[in-house]
């Protein structure tokens, strides 16, 4: 008989969460190590590295870290690269690094706006574009794109943003439309509003955003980063083989869910 819970294994597969200093990245590269991947993943500078890296080690996970700006062409290649020589080739890639910036459109730059859709869209496509390669050789692959509730909605402040993560859930059906036949899966996870350091603040009781967050999900309450676990692993494995060019949105029925009745 077929041992079903072996499919969601990870062992001995090699995957890279880029950004995956804390948060999101850090609960996802955590769950892949349990499930039995090794573990890379990148950070800007060696003073957050150097934090990272304890932080694993405090978590009893075993991970290469690197430093590179996935922005850059150059140095992804370069990260590829010491990630094959240490690790072996990639299996999994998740292209988790991202920022936000809540500016009214017409009181936003143009530098920020661009720079927003570099880390959020543009570096997805040159990690991808790395990787690609050696998953071809390889025979099979794993992309996971970590899309947003704003790759379906708009809402105030959030403009560069929802375009970016918008051209990300295109760009995971396009490269699951390119690559599906090398045997490649690329799919997406929309988290909804997830309690992170970077949405603390909205968190405060005596905040209406907060308010308003718990009275449009159904669940009633704030996703973790460990409801992203799940979903991850299933993605990055053989059990999601037939699984392409999906945006899983994890997000406790916001997208469902009209609102109540005032």
């Amino acid at each position: 008989m077929t041992d079903y819970l072996q499919q969601f294994s990870l062992q001995g597969k090699v995957a890279l969460v880029t950004g995956a200093a804390y948060g999101i990245g850090f609960a996802i590269a955590k769950a892949f190590a349990q499930a039995g991947a090794r573990i890379a993943f990148n950070c800007r500078s060696q003073a957050h590295l150097d934090k990272a890296l304890a932080d694993y080690k405090a978590a009893g996970i075993t991970a290469r870290g690197y430093i590179c700006d996935v922005t850059d062409e150059k140095q992804v290649q370069a990260l590829v690269a010491a990630i094959e020589k240490d690790l072996g080739v990639i299996d999994i890639l998740v292209n988790n690094a991202g920022i936000i910036k809540r500016i009214p459109m017409c009181e936003m730059q143009v530098e920020d706006f661009r720079q927003v859709v570099d880390i959020d869209l543009n570096a997805p496509f040159i990690v991808s574009k790395a990787v690609l390669p050696g998953m071809i050789k390889k025979g099979h692959g794993k992309i996971i794109n970590i899309c947003s509730m704003m790759s379906e909605l708009g809402r105030e402040t959030v403009s560069a943003y929802a375009a970016a993560k918008g051209g990300l859930k295109m760009l995971t059906r396009n490269i699951a439309s390119e690559y599906g036949a090398a045997n490649i899966q690329c799919n997406g996870i929309g988290p909804g509003y997830i309690a992170t350091p970077q949405t603390a603040p909205l968190r405060q009781p005596g905040n209406p955003f907060n308010a308003f967050i718990l009275a449009k999900t159904p669940a009633n309450r704030w996703g973790t980063p460990a409801d992203l676990e799940g979903p991850a692993v299933f993605l990055a494995s053989e059990a999601s083989n037939f699984v392409n060019g999906h945006i899983l949105y994890v997000d406790g029925g916001i997208l469902a869910y009209i609102g109540k009745q005032p």
